[in-house]
């Protein structure tokens, strides 16, 4: 089943601008949906749908700025681009620490956020798929024992065969016997394919817990 189309999320409370974006959007053959207000758009707002937000920071209830705290809250990373018409250097500094793509004023060049835009959708894409692998990985984790997590926290951290043995106080032909259902498990080959999955290990929010 093939992935579902991106979509670009607009929210702002001038209607004319929504229409504006839209048609413009719409007419580069991305799909759109607009949103009066921020309420709305969390509303109906499905986690799966791959896309990006282009998001107006002053509207009435819930502003721009405060809808970007509630998803970093609730894990929602779809890349935001912010428009606004009353731009300020401190609100766009913090946005962009928030994890803003990028800030503009109105009015801006239809280029310059068409490429923005192009910018987002692809970051989403390599955050989803990033995702994706990363759940692959755990999933395969999670079938090993706690022996085999064991053995292959040693070889991860390059210790041959004869070290792990003696450092669990088993034979080297049990690490070996361990090692062989480790690869089988994760699903490779050889332990050189075990880059990835320790690349991931390493860079996994609760890393230093492991």
């Amino acid at each position: 089943m093939p992935p579902p189309e991106p979509t670009v999320f607009v929210v702002d409370d001038d209607r004319a601008m929504r229409e504006s974006l839209s048609w413009l959007l719409d007419s580069v053959g991305l799909r759109v949906k607009s949103y009066a207000t921020a309420a709305d758009f969390l509303a109906d707002h499905d986690p799966a749908q791959p896309g990006c937000l282009v998001l107006d920071v002053r509207m009435p209830g819930m502003s721009g700025l405060r809808l970007q705290d509630v998803m970093l809250a609730n894990r929602i990373s779809l890349p935001i681009i912010f428009i606004t018409a009353h731009g300020n250097v401190p609100t766009a500094v913090n946005a962009i620490k928030k994890g803003a793509v990028q800030f503009i004023e109105k009015p801006f060049d239809d280029e310059h956020l068409l490429a923005l835009v192009h910018e987002a959708l692809d970051l989403d894409a390599q955050t989803r798929r990033e995702a994706a692998e990363g759940a692959s990985i755990e999933a395969r984790l999670e079938s090993l024992t706690r022996r085999e997590r064991q053995v292959l926290d040693k070889v991860l951290a390059g210790k041959t065969s004869r070290e792990i043995a003696a450092e669990l106080f088993i034979s080297v032909k049990t690490v070996d016997f361990h090692r062989g259902r480790i690869l089988q498990k994760l699903e490779i080959s050889s332990l050189r394919e075990l880059f990835p999955i320790s690349s991931y290990l390493e860079t996994r929010p609760d890393s230093a817990s492991d």
